[in-house]
Order: C-alpha cells, then structure tokens, then sequence
C-alpha cells in the first residue's frame, strides 16, 4: 500500500485552483498583436460568420471538452452543490490535458432542472466540442443524457455511467483471460441501479453476458415488482433471467461476479456462497462494499476503484482515450459500439503483463489513451457518426 497524503497535501495542492489558460501563439511584438487581435483576427471572423466550419480550423471549440456538473451526486459527498463540485471538475479537466492531450473546462452550474442544463448547453454549444457529464444525480442523469444528445451535434457522454462501465467491462475481460474463463457463461450481480450500476448492466449485456441480476436498496430488481421507475422497469424487463428473488444473499449464490456500486457495506459471509474462482469488484469510493482483503479470502481475483490497493478500477483509463477517439474522428455522437471498442482497447494493453492484480493498466499507462482513442476512431467510422 502506498503512503497516504496529508491533508496539508491536499489542500496545497488545490490552493488557487488546478487550471489555468496558456497561450498558443506568442504575442511579443506589435506584429504578434496585430495577427493575434485587432486588425488580424477581424479576418479569421469575416471567414467563419462566411463559412461556419472554418470554426474548426481557426478557433479551439472543436477540440475543447467541457466538464458539466450540478454537484448533486459528488464522488461519494452526494448534492454538496456547484461551487463544492468544482475542485473535482478542475481535476478532471486536468486530466483530460494530461492523458488525452485535450483542452477542457470545468463548468458548474447552479440549477438541478433539467430543462435549464439543457438550455445552457444548447446556447453555449458554439464554445465547445463536446460534453462530458459529471457527478449528475439518478434518475435525472438519465434523462439528461439522452435529451442532450438529441439536442447537441456532437460527442455527449456522461462518464459516471459509461467511463465506469468501460472500464468495468475491460476489467473483466482481464480478470477471465487470467481465470481462463468466458464472459458470456457468467452470472455476474450488479449491487446498485444508479448511474454507474445500469450502465455497467447495459455494457455488460451488450458483451455478451447473458444473465446479469440488477439490486437497489430494496433487493433484486425484478418484474412484476412494484414502484419501479422507466429505468428500472427496463431491467427488470432485460436481467434477471432466472427469475430470482429476494435479496443480495439471494443474488450471490453461484454467482461468478459480484459487482458493487452501492456503497452499502455487505456481510462477507454472503460472498461465501459465490461460485468458485469467483471475482468481486467492490468499486464504491472511498469505502468499497467490502474490503479487499476480506473478499480475496472468498474470491480468486479482487478489485476496487481505490489507487492503494492493486486492480484499480479508474475511469482515467476510459474518458480521455473516448473523447480524443470521438474528436479526432469528427465523431457527432459515442455510440455503444465506440464504448464497446475502448472496453476492448484497455484489454488490449493490459494483456501484455496480465495477473491476478494486474487485470487493468495503471491509470499512468501512457500506451492506454492513444490505444483507446484509435480503437474508439475507428469504430465511429463503423457506425457512420463521423
């Protein structure tokens, strides 16, 4: 395990903020001033208000990111609210740059409705080239994301569900190729139906597991059970194919995976009825479901989203590599084949150096976005986005 940080650490570390705007032309001379603004650039926007493509070429919108928030579901804080969720979004834009050579911006808003979000983005789309959503509660992250990619002519994703689900799928791909198993014979159980748990669910449906089981807080999401919501009700239309009953206990016996996304501690004993060679994800930050030394006496293969332990499970290894992908094809949407292609990108690079702690890259992996990014490229091309 690794040397904590301190909180003196931390907070020097944030103190004034984690970004800043640098210039890509030098302005050193009054010529430079002249080509930068006044007279020069009056020509550039003569060009774009004639030709409104030329925008791509001459200003940073078609390569910019910006990360949206309304801070009501942070990390694991919950709706601490926009100004709170910034530093979070600060990071994430420092990431973008880092591991995926993007320009973005952190942009919190001060609205939980729908309705306005949408609105805002909609009339702040000329400033932007895609949108990565962040930190957004359920149900309404939902619905969010898929009006926005109704509205918007470009790349929508919002990573609390697909980046999650990405890397999720890959890890798995790795924890079966060292376990010499196949994906589509297992029984995997998703503990959680927020943003992460159905979009892991969908993914994992679209790889070809065949029997995926689905539990919120009130046990396992099944038809026929009463009070579900639309997103709900569609899983218990499309998992659950056994039929099954009950509660996490109930879930879990036989079952190959365990996946958790709740954050709700489980009793480990419930892990003592998994099928052999069983693999657990508990991904819930900065608590997993159950600790990691706990579930390997249960389980063969082990992961968590936390750095200290081995296997993490970190959607750096995802979003960087999608957005480079969908930018660089001139991709107008992520499509679930272009998620399924990073999925197997990520797999790709890890099996290199595969091992029951090594089923994923390290996030620092510098071989993983451009990997992910061309993988991602292509399958836009595919499926005729571009």
């Amino acid at each position: 395990m690794t040397t904590p940080v301190t909180d003196t650490e931390i907070f020097e570390g944030h103190e004034g903020g984690k970004l800043s705007v640098a210039a890509t032309r030098p302005i050193s001379s009054p010529r430079d001033l002249s080509v930068a603004y006044t007279p020069g650039v009056a020509k550039v926007s003569r060009a774009i208000a004639e030709d409104a493509a030329k925008a791509k070429r001459y200003t940073w919108a078609d390569r910019l990111v910006v990360v949206v928030s309304d801070g009501t579901a942070v990390l694991g804080l919950g709706d601490i609210g926009a100004s709170a969720s910034l530093p979070v979004m600060e990071g994430k834009s420092v990431l973008f740059k880092t591991f995926g050579g993007l320009d973005s911006i952190p942009l919190v808003l001060d609205t939980t409705d729908v309705d306005e979000i949408i609105e805002t983005l909609v009339r702040l789309r000329p400033s932007f080239g895609a949108v990565n959503l962040e930190d957004i509660s359920a149900p309404r992250c939902f619905e969010l994301e898929d009006r926005l990619k109704e509205a918007l002519d470009c790349p929508v994703m919002h990573d609390d569900q697909h980046g999650t689900a990405i890397v999720t799928l890959a890890a798995l791909r790795g924890a079966n190729q060292v376990l010499g198993k196949d994906i589509s014979g297992q029984r995997v159980v998703v503990s959680g139906a927020g943003a992460a748990g159905v979009a892991c669910a969908r993914i994992l449906q679209n790889a070809g597991v065949a029997d995926v089981t689905v539990l919120d807080s009130r046990g396992i999401i099944h038809e026929g059970r009463e009070g579900l919501n639309p997103i709900k009700q569609k899983l218990a239309e499309t998992t659950n194919t056994a039929g099954l009953r009950g509660g996490l206990g109930e879930a879990l016996k036989g079952a190959d995976v365990f996946l958790g996304l709740s954050g709700a501690t489980i009793d480990e004993t419930l892990l003592a009825g998994m099928a052999d060679d069983a693999i657990v994800f508990a991904l819930s930050n900065p608590d997993p479901e159950v600790h990691p030394v706990v579930a390997s006496r249960y389980a063969k293969i082990v992961a968590t989203g936390r750095s200290d332990f081995p296997n993490q499970i970190n959607n750096v290894l995802a979003f960087p590599g999608v957005f480079r992908g969908a930018l660089d094809s001139g991709a107008r949407a992520i499509t679930e084949n272009m998620k399924l292609a990073a999925a197997e990108a990520i797999f790709a690079v890890a099996q290199d150096d595969l091992g029951p702690d090594r089923i994923v890259p390290s996030p620092l992996d510098p071989r993983v976005a451009p990997e992910v990014a061309a993988a991602v490229a292509k399958a836009a091309e595919a499926d005729g986005v571009v």
